[in-house]
C-alpha cells in the first residue's frame, strides 16, 4: 500500500474520513456492539495500509464509564432506582399533557444524579405508556427523552466528561481568572443543559403530525392486532401503587449520598489524599545556603552559563534539562526564552545581580544555582476518585441492601452500559490514531479559523464527538488540540455542550433503545439514515446550551 502512503496529507486524511464514516453508517446499521468492532477495520486500514502510528484507546474514560455503570446497574437490581423512577413516575402522570417537557427534564436529571445516561432505558416504558394512553405522538416524548438523557452527562458531578474539562481547563497555558475548577464548570454547565432541555421540550410538545392526523398511524392501527400491541398495557410500564421496601430507599439513599461525596471532594482538591512527588521543572535559582531568594522557572529556553571550568550551554525543552553544564561554581547565567526575551543573572563574589525587562537586582551572599527538579505533592485526581467511590456505592449496596449480585449483569443498564464501552473502545481509538496522525495540519488550520469564528471551534466538537461516540472521549481527544492551537479556554468552557454530538447518526444504545420502545412506529430512522427522530431536537439542545454557556461565560467573566 505505499502508494496510499506516497499521497499528499490532504488526500490522506479525506480517504480517511471516508473510511472512518463507512465504519460508522455500517454499524449504525447493525447496531449492538458491531459499532465497535467495526473500529477494528478501520484500525487495519489506517495502521497496515496506510502506515500510521496506532494510537490509544480512551483508557480512562472506557474505567469511569465501566465504574458508573456497574454501580448504576446495581442500583437498579437493588431496587433503589425503582424509587427514584416511581418519584418521577408520579410527576410524570400527574401532568400527562406535558409529557413531552416534562420527561426531558426527568430523563436530564437522572444523568446528572447518576453519572450515566443509561438510566433512561427503565424510564422509557413509562413514558411510552403515559404519551400513547393519552393520543400524544409518542415520537415526541421519545426522542426528546433519550436526547436529554445524554446532554445531562456534561452537567453531572460524577461524570468524566466534566473531571476531564476541569483538567484540561486548569492545565492550560493560558489560565481563566477566577476559573478554580469543578463547581466553577458545573455553574456553566448545569443552567445551560437544562436550557437546552427546555428548548427541546418545548419544540416536541408541537413536532409531527397529531396521531389522529397520521395517516400512517391510523392505517396500522386499523388491524386489531396491531392496535392492541400498540396500545396494550405493559405490567412493566408502571409503578404506581407499588409499595417499595425499605432496603429500596436505603440502596437510592446510599448511592446518592455517595454522589454528594464525590461532588464535596470534587470541590475541595484538600480533602483528597496527596503523596510527596518530584517532577521536571527547570529553573535557574539564586540562593543563599539552603534558603531561595528569587527563582526563575523555565519551560522552553536556551541557558548559557559560565563557570570556573568553562562556558557551557543548556538548552531546556518541556521543563527537561537537556545538556548540563560541568563544575558547580555557576558565575554568570544568561536566559534566552523563545519569544527572544533575555534575562541575565552575573555573580561576583559573594554578590549576584539579576538584570531583565523589568529592571535590576542585587543579593548579597548568594550563588546561582540550575534545577532540574521540583518537589510536589500529587493529589488523587477525580478520574480515580469517581471510579473508587463508584465501586464503594456498588459494594455499599450489595452489603446493606442484600441485592442479589447474580442480577446486576443481567439487568438493562449494565447490558447497555457494555455495548456503550465496546463502540467507545473500537470508534475513539480509530479516531485517536486517524486524528494522531494529523494533529499539525490540524493545528494549523484550527486556531485562525476559531479565532475569526468561534462557534467553529462547537462544530468540530459536536463531529469529533459523532467520530467518538463519547463526550469524554471527544473532549480527551479534541480539547489539548485546540489549546495548542491558541483557542481560548473561556471558549472551551463556554461551548461545552457541545461535546455531545453523537445523535447526529442513530448509532448510540439509548437511541435504538427509545425506537425499540416505541411501538407505535413514530420514533424511527428514516430510509436515508441521517433523517431519524433525534437529530433535531439534538441540534435544538446542543445549539441553545451553547448559546446560554456563552452568554453565562461572559456574565461570570471569563469572556
Amino acid at each position: 500500500m505505499e502508494f496510499l502512503q506516497n499521497l499528499s496529507e490532504g488526500y490522506q486524511f479525506l480517504i480517511q474520513l471516508i473510511i472512518v464514516l463507512i465504519c460508522l453508517f455500517y454499524g449504525a446499521r447493525k447496531g449492538g456492539v458491531a459499532l465497535g468492532m467495526l473500529g477494528g477495520i478501520g484500525l487495519i486500514v489506517l495502521v497496515f495500509c496506510f502506515g500510521m502510528n496506532v494510537g490509544k484507546p480512551a483508557i480512562s474514560v472506557m474505567l469511569v464509564i465501566l465504574a458508573v455503570v456497574v454501580a448504576s446497574a446495581t442500583l437498579q437490581a437493588s431496587g433503589g432506582l425503582d424509587v427514584m423512577l416511581q418519584i418521577a413516575e408520579k410527576v410524570l402522570r400527574k401532568n400527562p399533557k406535558y409529557i413531552s417537557i416534562l420527561a426531558p427534564f426527568v430523563s436530564a436529571t437522572l444523568t446528572v444524579l447518576c453519572g450515566t445516561g443509561h438510566t433512561v432505558y427503565t424510564l422509557l416504558p413509562i413514558v411510552y405508556d403515559i404519551a400513547i394512553k393519552n393520543n400524544i405522538r409518542p415520537e415526541r416524548p421519545m426522542a426528546a427523552t433519550t436526547v436529554s438523557a445524554q446532554m445531562g452527562i456534561i452537567a453531572s458531578p460524577v461524570s468524566v466528561a466534566v473531571v476531564s474539562l476541569t483538567a484540561f481547563l486548569l492545565g492550560a497555558d493560558t489560565k481563566l481568572a477566577n476559573f478554580d475548577g469543578y463547581l466553577d464548570l458545573l455553574k456553566i454547565t448545569i443552567p445551560s443543559t437544562y436550557f437546552g432541555v427546555l428548548c427541546i421540550g418545548i419544540f416536541s410538545w408541537f413536532r409531527g403530525k397529531d396521531l389522529d392526523k397520521d395517516e400512517e398511524f391510523q392505517a396500522k392501527i386499523k388491524d386489531p392486532e396491531q392496535r392492541a400491541y400498540i396500545y396494550g398495557s405493559d405490567e412493566n410500564a408502571t409503578l404506581l401503587g407499588k409499595k417499595l421496601p425499605g432496603r429500596y430507599w436505603a440502596a437510592m439513599w446510599i448511592f446518592l449520598g455517595t454522589i454528594a461525596v464525590v461532588a464535596v471532594l470534587g470541590y475541595n482538591k484538600e480533602l483528597r489524599p496527596s503523596w510527596p512527588t518530584s517532577k521536571d521543572a527547570a529553573s535557574i535559582q539564586i540562593k543563599a545556603g539552603d534558603e531561595i531568594l528569587q527563582k526563575i522557572s523555565v519551560k522552553d529556553a536556551t541557558i548559557s552559563l559560565t563557570n570556573a571550568a568553562k562556558n557551557s550551554e543548556i538548552t531546556f525543552a518541556n521543563n527537561k534539562v537537556k545538556k548540563e553544564t560541568s563544575g558547580t561554581e555557576i558565575l554568570t547565567a544568561q536566559i534566552k526564552d523563545k519569544k527572544g526575551n533575555v534575562t541575565t543573572i552575573v555573580r561576583d563574589g559573594d554578590k549576584v545581580t539579576l538584570t531583565d525587562a523589568s529592571g535590576t537586582k542585587e543579593f548579597t551572599n548568594a550563588k546561582i544555582v540550575v534545577n532540574k527538579t521540583e518537589k510536589s505533592s500529587k493529589t488523587l485526581d477525580m478520574v480515580n476518585t469517581i471510579q473508587i467511590f463508584m465501586l464503594l456505592a456498588g459494594a455499599l449496596i450489595l452489603i446493606f441492601t442484600k441485592a442479589p449480585a447474580n442480577k446486576i449483569a443481567s439487568n438493562e443498564i449494565f447490558r447497555s452500559g457494555m455495548v456503550a464501552l465496546v463502540a467507545v473502545y473500537g470508534i475513539s481509538w480509530m479516531a485517536e490514531t486517524m486524528f494522531g496522525a494529523h494533529t499539525p495540519m490540524m493545528k494549523e488550520y484550527l486556531g485562525g479559523i476559531v479565532t475569526e469564528h468561534p462557534w467553529t471551534y462547537a462544530a468540530m466538537l459536536l463531529l469529533v464527538s459523532k467520530f467518538v461516540n463519547s463526550q469524554a472521549a471527544a473532549l480527551a481527544a479534541f480539547v489539548p488540540l485546540a489549546l495548542t492551537a491558541g483557542v481560548s479556554p473561556a471558549l472551551i468552557l463556554a461551548f461545552a455542550p457541545a461535546c455531545y454530538g453523537y445523535y447526529i447518526l442513530p448509532t448510540y444504545p439509548s437511541d435504538l433503545a427509545g425506537i425499540q420502545f416505541d411501538r407505535s412506529g413514530t420514533t424511527h430512522i428514516g430510509k436515508f439514515v441521517i433523517n431519524h427522530s433525534f437529530i433535531i431536537p439534538g441540534l435544538i439542545g446542543v445549539i441553545s446550551s451553547c448559546i446560554v454557556g456563552y452568554f453565562l461565560a461572559n456574565l461570570y467573566g471569563y469572556l
